[in-house]
């Protein structure tokens, strides 16, 4: 299925664009969490940690988006 374009008051946005920026903004909420929870000891690399955790909520985010749009 091809993804379509978001109409945000006359601009074309692509939508995994809108996808990336949702899950950013849910990666840096949920970072937040996890700084102030003490998790971030337990972490080896904690850069790599948050580019995968991004990934990780990027894909979740995609694949709920298509299947709300099947």
């Amino acid at each position: 299925m091809a993804m379509a374009e978001l109409d945000i008051h006359g601009v074309f946005v692509p939508t995994f664009m809108a996808l990336m920026l949702v899950a950013y903004v849910a990666s840096r909420g949920l970072r937040l969490v996890l700084e102030r929870s003490g998790f971030y000891r337990l972490v080896w690399h904690r850069a790599l940690f948050d580019l995968a955790l991004y990934v990780v909520l990027l894909g979740a985010f995609f694949y709920l988006f298509e299947q709300i749009n099947a």
